[in-house]
């Protein structure tokens, strides 16, 4: 875990401070003109935020939870698997990078080279100390929205999964997973990976 030098977690925050429409109004044209300052930018609802840089536990997971999706998700044929950073334009003024996202070979239209726009089948967020709020409030609810049809989001402290799939308009958990489990996927059915090897 990263922390400040008195000891405070880095958090998600509105980055208002940065030039462009103002929040509220930010779009994906404004979002794709900024520079690149090294820093990690996401708009929800219009307004955009700026997430803190990822940790050791946070990578590992995330590239542990690609290696092996991409793995089957290629072996199967059942679509194709998108690592951070990878725009995803849910929408006008929704635009996100998830840890990993997958699109079924049914919605590979939505895929260009700069991003997917529409709803991906699978995200997933690897959470940290100073983003878990965002992710299961405002983020959650934008995918919610959008009607991504499963989230997994992930903690690497706890070496836990929750799988929370979508109907009518709302995520409902299927349930917290840790160990030798296997999570109970409708978008990649039959992924026999242990819950404990995506983590350090």
């Amino acid at each position: 875990m990263t922390m400040t030098s008195r000891g405070r977690v880095p958090m998600v925050i509105p980055a208002d401070n940065i030039p462009g429409p103002g929040q509220g109004r930010w779009t994906y044209e404004a979002y794709a003109a900024l520079p690149n300052d090294g820093n990690r930018y996401e708009i929800v609802d219009g307004v955009l935020y700026m997430s803190p840089a990822p940790g050791r536990g946070h990578q590992v997971a995330v590239g542990r939870l690609y290696r092996h999706l991409s793995m089957y998700v290629e072996d199967t044929r059942l679509g194709e698997v998108y690592i951070a950073p990878f725009d995803v334009e849910l929408g006008p003024q929704m635009v996100v990078q998830p840890d990993v996202v997958v699109v079924l070979n049914a919605h590979l239209h939505k895929i260009t080279e700069s991003r997917v726009i529409g709803a991906p089948d699978l995200v997933i967020e690897v959470s940290s100390p100073g983003t878990v709020g965002h992710d299961r409030d405002k983020k959650k609810h934008a995918y919610a929205r959008a009607g991504v049809p499963e989230y997994w989001i992930v903690d690497p402290w706890s070496r836990t999964i929750e799988v929370l799939t979508w109907e009518a308009g709302n995520y409902y958990s299927q349930g917290v997973f840790e160990g030798k489990a296997v999570l109970p996927s409708k978008i990649v059915p039959d992924f026999l990976v242990h819950v404990e090897q995506f983590f350090a």
